[in-house]
């Protein structure tokens, strides 16, 4: 949602510097969120890289945790 939100602010044909800020309090649920969405963007960005086999930087955890098994 909120990358969502900020690709609307950079919309085609905006002119103007859009800068996105994210607000997070240390020891709440929006600081285990934000973390779990990291983990998900870097196992996303290990199976996407171009030029390798989109297992080979994969360990048997990291598949479980992106099949959510």
């Amino acid at each position: 949602v909120e990358d969502q939100a900020a690709g609307r602010a950079h919309r085609f044909g905006q002119k103007n510097v859009v800068q996105v800020i994210r607000l997070i309090a240390e020891g709440t649920i929006e600081e285990k969120i934000y973390e779990l969405q990291q983990r998900k963007r870097e196992l996303i960005g290990q199976v996407i890289q171009p030029g390798e086999s989109m297992l080979s930087t994969l360990s048997e955890e990291d598949i479980k945790q992106l099949l959510n098994i």
